[in-house]
């Protein structure tokens, strides 16, 4: 499949075909998004998904899609959850030295 202008929905195909150009050289991802007016972000984001796509596949055991999502929202959760704890005990320190200032 060949890359060319106006594509006016990008399918999984476009998508794909794209990111095999990248991988391979033939373009990168800042020359894909001024020629086709995409982010750049969203390019990557293409990127990073084929990778993990292309990990699984070739695992020995590879994971289903749900699994992969559940792995995924566990590692989302465990982020969030780290970040407002760190941000409760800024929180309570910032308190603690407001009150050490009022005495």
């Amino acid at each position: 499949m060949t890359m060319h202008d106006g594509i006016k929905r990008w399918t999984a195909k476009r998508k794909t075909a794209l990111v095999i150009e990248i991988i391979q050289g033939k373009t990168t991802e800042s020359e894909a998004s001024r020629s086709f007016d995409l982010t750049p972000s969203e390019i990557e984001g293409w990127v990073e998904d084929a990778k993990r796509g292309m990990e699984n596949s070739l695992r020995a055991n590879p994971l289903d899609i749900r699994e992969q999502y559940g792995k995924q929202l566990r590692d989302l959760q465990e982020a969030y959850g780290e970040a407002m704890l760190e941000l409760r005990a800024r929180k309570k320190r910032q308190a603690l030295l407001d009150a050490q200032d009022g005495n």
